[in-house]
């Protein structure tokens, strides 16, 4: 088989990517199936045996939660990140990571064209195709579900039912749920399906990392999170252990507040591509870790630095949402992160209880921009009171003569 008929393929092992193996076989290319596993909960032996079973020339498997981890889940801490006030980007975070990996494994087994499952309407189609051409510009994509031939020939589940049978696919007769599921260590998400109707209450089997806040304990449960150069490092629980690797961390983080009931969203957001679209995220640790971090930043952070942070951020989140990772404006907003995290180092004391999370109290021994004798109320060391008159007055200069002109031109000054 010539190296231009080989095909890596972002395989799940579910209906859509099993099809879309044997479809791709069936049109006379190799394939070499990929997963990585960045946290989601897979029977991994399953998956490859089912792969192999189906014709795949290999099935690799790569363990990327440290990656995914370090690199991308703790960068968007460090900043805060958040898409339109509400999300905290789990699908998005994992996808520069998977598309990397992905990129790795079409070179070392010589396949010249990458394969995804994505649908046509959706923001991942953008972000692997756009990760890819970033990362190795000289492979080409087959993506079914935007091709007429694919698409008209599966035009719903039934159809992809009867070309498993047909094609000896093993697969459920029906869906493992009524609508779409993504998870990793940093969420999961649910979408599509009977949530495509907003103005319905999401079912409560939706939430998979989290209790519901109505059924968690009646007593909270108290930790503390340690930051280094605003990444955390350490978990403290009170009564309990001590964490300090990051997955690990993380992953008993998720435990504790999903046992909670914290870190539910439930909302309307707008993909990149111009549709509004549902979306259920259950994301616990990442919750509690971007509330600490901000907390901690509002002592060892500047003022003016935090405004600018606050614009890095939302542009970062920008990149990621809409599969922009591996461009020349992330990695300038990255090194302006990275460069403004250098103090944030401190501990943040919290408690989480019936689906929310409380910040109780912090420290930053060697990064403090705090002073309690200045901010005191009972003690004027270091501060003169006789100044504030000065700097109002400066301050006012600008805002009288603002005053002044509207009375000039009769304009309401209330």
């Amino acid at each position: 088989m010539s190296d231009d008929k080989r095909v890596c393929l972002a395989y799940s092992g579910g209906l859509d990517t099993s099809v879309i193996l044997k479809y791709l076989i069936n049109e006379g290319y190799t394939v070499v199936a990929y997963l990585g596993n960045v946290g989601q909960d897979e029977d991994w032996a399953a998956v490859e045996k089912k792969a192999l079973a189906l014709g795949a020339e290999r099935m690799v498997i790569d363990d990327l939660q440290k990656e995914f981890l370090e690199e991308l889940v703790f960068r968007g801490i460090q900043c805060n990140a958040i898409y339109e006030d509400r999300y905290l980007l789990g699908t998005s975070l994992a996808r520069p990571v998977l598309a990397r990996a992905l990129v790795r494994t079409a070179q070392k087994y010589n396949c010249k064209i990458l394969s995804h499952g994505c649908t046509g309407k959706g923001n991942d189609q953008v972000r692997f195709e756009l990760a890819w051409r970033a990362l190795d510009p000289t492979v080409s994509v087959i993506a079914p579900w935007r091709m007429p031939k694919f698409f008209n020939r599966f035009q719903g589940r039934q159809d992809l039912l009867k070309f498993a049978a047909e094609n000896n696919i093993p697969v459920s007769s029906s869906p493992k749920s009524p609508w779409s599921l993504d998870a990793n260590l940093a969420h999961t998400s649910a979408e599509s399906g009977i949530l495509e109707k907003p103005e319905m209450v999401a079912p409560k089997d939706v939430w998979t990392k989290s209790v519901d806040p109505l059924d968690a304990p009646d007593v909270p449960t108290k930790f503390s999170v340690t930051f280094k150069a605003g990444i955390p490092v350490k978990l403290d629980v009170e009564g309990g252990e001590t964490y300090t690797n990051s997955v690990e961390l993380f992953k008993k983080l998720n435990e504790i507040a999903g046992a909670n009931g914290v870190g539910r969203v439930d909302i309307v957001e707008s993909r990149f591509i111009g549709l509004k679209s549902r979306g259920c995220y259950d994301a616990p640790a990442h919750t509690v870790l971007r509330l600490a971090h901000v907390d901690l930043e509002g002592m060892t952070v500047d003022s003016k630095v935090r405004g600018i942070m606050a614009w890095i951020g939302n542009e970062w989140s920008q990149c990621l949402y809409n599969g922009m990772y591996f461009s020349p404006e992330r990695e300038l907003l990255e090194n302006s992160i990275i460069y403004s995290q250098k103090h944030v180092n401190g501990t943040v004391n919290m408690m989480v209880y019936k689906g929310a999370a409380h910040v109780l109290s912090r420290s930053a021994p060697d990064s403090n921009l705090y002073s309690e004798e200045q901010a005191s109320m009972d003690t004027l060391e270091g501060f003169s009171p006789e100044d504030t008159s000065g700097f109002i007055a400066i301050q006012a200069i600008r805002l009288e003569k603002y005053g002044a002109a509207k009375i000039q031109h009769g304009e309401p000054l209330v």
